[in-house]
């Protein structure tokens, strides 16, 4: 525990204007934000007698090590790198507003050729319209296909859609008349992408004139007789009444707003949204935050405003903006808004009629998502809190470990030998902490030796951070640390640990302690985990026994019996088979090795998908496809000469001698059989 007054800035050194600061803990890491339109003025509320402060802002100030800050122009500023600094380095006292679900949007590509109208979750793109979110994708789904026989717009993935060019014969909905069929030229870019704009237009809520529109066109072909056109259109008008009626019109005056309610209490609370546009409920949103600051219910609303409208521009933020408290001051905020949207924007409390009385009902939803929340939360709390007690009485541990790294070691019969290593936060799965290894010291199938390998290069890797921040003094790691060190760490740097969260998505490469970011093995865990018995647990206690780190714990967990491995010890620990300890642990070991398989077997697709032309130093794939086309096989491009080979667009004559050498190197594949002709069926393959 840190004394505030140990760093407190000396006085007349911070400035009397708007900004941005950030406390940081004895690791570097930022662990609040928070702006200020005087900084000397608030920051001074932190270092006052630690009696007088809110018990959450005294555990800030006394984790914290250092504060520094960021003086800006004006509190807009400090209102927008506020809320970037916050998204870049995740502060653990800073209120984060997470989404109690993924909320899926009906969008359209309109940043392509032929726009696509689909189901779409996460982040938002660049140059794709958004409707919603939605609460289910079903509801999404049943619009679509209600508006499909108005607006036949593209719905078919890339694939479907290339392939339906290359047949020249569009997809079933081509035939039903769901779709306009651009694929096979039924219609040009030009009235596809009109169809796409008229889609667009009735989904923002601009429906009455469509609809007098197709009425029009209705009596028109009843008035010539063409009944067959005007049965159409009355089926047409009749589907995109069906649409309409989906959403139920609140506000008559067709409002464009957003209203927002908070409900909390003292350790949590929850927002919900409703998106109105027309007059009418197009989406619903909700989020669930823990309080971990000091933070009043206008403080909320604008942490949450911020969380909304971010990342959004144009028509995304309305034109009014309903919240149950309005943020202190407001003026900011508002100027804010205004420029996200690049016009006006009204932030107000509804005092009465209709948007008041939506207003409760947004309210009522909240209360109730905090209630649903924290009775779901209670029971987990409850088991996870039983579980890390559970371990912590059968290892004999001094606290309950809070952070347990379990890994696992995978390979095929001693080929592409890999580790994972996954992290339990609390006992639930933090994903963005997982890592890969790949073992290159050795080859070969030897789980005990890959073991040690992948332990020791972990908390060399830790050992290392620490002593940049010079938590750990130059040689306190021990002869072994002192000595190997400079190698590991740079073959870590080098890629030799591959990391990622559970998409295959590597993490940023290397520490990144000068600016506060979460860094790649900071962390130590209260509890090591290894997949194994008695040699793997031995294994990974010699690595932290050679490293000189004595404050964490081992175990092991093997598979036949489940029996609990601890150093040291001939017999295991067994836990009784209903223990939810004992259960933790397996959900531990069980996701390590799933992370595991996962990434060996890609890197076994990769390899096995390898080319000869993959040696080629600077043939890239576009290059490689083309000599593949113009040869229309490896086998005819390995038999070419130099010559040949230069003839192919882009390829020039260096190039085509280092082909030739890479293809000379390699041997021909055995010719492939069809096992029902028994032809041989000349190589293709690249």
């Amino acid at each position: 525990m840190a004394d505030p007054s140990s760093y407190r800035p000396k006085p007349g050194q911070i400035p009397d204007s708007p900004g941005v600061y950030r406390f940081r803990d004895e690791h570097h890491r930022v662990i609040y934000v928070g702006k200020a339109k005087s900084l000397r003025a608030r920051l001074a509320n932190y270092f006052q007698d630690l009696a007088g402060l809110h018990p959450r802002t005294r555990t800030m100030v006394t984790t914290a090590c250092s504060v520094d800050w960021t003086v800006v122009g004006t509190e807009v500023e400090a209102l927008q790198l506020e809320y970037s600094w916050i998204k870049e380095f995740d502060p653990r006292f800073n209120v984060k507003y997470r989404d109690d679900k993924s909320y899926p949007s009906l969008a359209v590509t309109m940043n392509e050729e032929f726009p696509r109208v689909q189901v779409m979750r996460g982040p938002k793109r660049k140059g794709v319209r958004y409707f919603g979110p939605y609460a289910h994708a079903w509801a999404i789904r049943e619009t679509v296909d209600l508006m499909l026989r108005a607006f036949p717009v593209r719905t078919c993935s890339a694939g479907v859609f290339k392939r339906s060019a290359q047949i020249g014969r569009p997809c079933l909905l081509g035939y039903i008349g769901k779709c306009s069929a651009p694929c096979v030229g039924r219609v040009s870019p030009e009235e596809h992408r009109e169809l796409a704009d008229e889609f667009c237009d009735f989904m923002a809520g601009r429906t009455g004139t469509y609809l007098r529109r197709l009425e029009r066109s209705m009596q028109e072909a009843a008035d010539e007789m063409e009944y067959e056109r005007a049965a159409r259109l009355r089926d047409d008008i009749e589907a995109l009444t069906r649409a309409m009626e989906k959403n139920a019109v609140v506000l008559a005056d067709a409002t464009d707003a957003d209203l927002m309610a908070v409900a909390e209490d003292e350790l949590e609370a929850a927002v919900q949204i409703f998106h109105v546009r027309g007059g009418r409920v197009r989406g619903q949103r909700g989020w669930v935050t823990d309080k971990v600051e000091e933070i009043s219910t206008p403080g909320l609303v604008e942490h949450a405003l911020q969380q909304l409208y971010g990342l959004e521009q144009g028509d995304a933020v309305p034109r009014e903006v309903l919240v149950p408290a309005l943020p202190e001051p407001v003026e900011p905020v508002e100027r804010w808004l205004t420029e996200r949207r690049g016009a006006g924007v009204s932030l107000r409390v509804p005092q009465r009629g209709d948007k008041r009385a939506l207003m409760e009902t947004v309210q009522r939803n909240a209360q109730q998502s905090l209630v649903l929340h924290k009775t779901k939360r209670a029971s987990d709390l409850t088991t996870r809190s039983r579980a890390l007690e559970e371990i912590a009485e059968a290892l004999e541990l001094d606290s309950a470990p809070l952070r347990i790294e379990c890994f696992d070691i995978s390979h095929l019969q001693g080929d592409d030998v890999v580790a994972s290593m996954v992290v339990l936060e609390d006992g639930l799965a933090r994903k963005s902490e997982y890592r890969r290894f790949q073992i290159k010291s050795f080859a070969g199938q030897d789980d005990v030796r890959a073991m040690h390998e992948v332990i020791s290069r972990r908390f060399r890797r830790y050992l290392k951070e620490k002593q940049q921040t010079g938590e750990w003094a130059e040689g306190e790691g021990g002869p072994a640390y002192g000595e190997d060190a400079p190698g590991a760490a740079a073959g870590d740097a080098r890629g030799t640990d591959g990391g990622g969260t559970d998409g295959d998505t590597p993490p940023p490469v290397g520490p990144r302690d000068e600016d506060g970011r979460p860094r790649r093995f900071a962390y130590p865990p209260q509890l090591l985990v290894v997949d194994g018995g008695q040699p793997q647990v031995a294994a990974a206690q010699r690595a932290l026994d050679e490293l000189g780190v004595d404050d964490v714990a081992v175990c092991g967990l093997a598979k036949r019996l489940e029996e609990v491995w601890l150093p040291h010890e001939t017999d295991p620990v067994v836990l009784p088979r209903t223990s939810e300890g004992l259960y933790l642990l397996q959900r531990a070991r069980d996701e390590a090795h799933r992370f595991a398989i996962a990434y060996q077997r890609g890197k076994r697709g990769k390899s096995l998908r390898a080319s000869p032309l993959d040696a080629v130093p600077g043939l890239g794939e576009t290059r490689k496809q083309a000599l593949i086309k113009h040869f229309g096989s490896l086998k005819r491009l390995r038999s070419a000469t130099v010559e040949q080979i230069c003839e192919v667009p882009g390829v020039g004559r260096k190039t085509a001698e280092s082909v030739v050498a890479a293809l000379a190197g390699t041997a021909a594949p055995a010719p492939a059989v069809n096992t029902a002709t028994g032809e041989i069926v000349e190589d293709g393959t690249t």
